[in-house]
């Protein structure tokens, strides 16, 4: 996480914390939001952590069909036709 100050710039500790509330303050006001439309903080950690799992193995996924291409001297493109695929996914 950076504040708003540019990155190698000195950054004024107090400023920082001020930023680091605020930052807080909006993150409380999303959960407290989030709570009041009938979602719990559990519930959401979980959803979170899902999409990290999904995220990754869509990530191997990529990886393996790169490879395959590779391998047979086509394109990932190609091969997501192949195999009924979609690439906007």
């Amino acid at each position: 996480f950076q504040t708003g100050a540019a990155v190698g710039a000195k950054v004024n500790p107090r400023e920082e914390v001020e930023e680091l509330r605020r930052r807080r303050e909006e993150l409380d006001t999303e959960i407290a939001l989030l709570e009041s439309e009938g979602y719990r903080v559990e519930e959401l950690e979980q959803h979170i952590d899902l999409l990290h799992e999904y995220n990754d193995i869509k990530d191997i996924g990529q990886t393996l069909l790169g490879r395959l291409a590779s391998l047979r001297g086509t394109t990932t493109r190609d091969l997501y036709s192949h195999f009924d695929l979609e690439l906007d996914d």
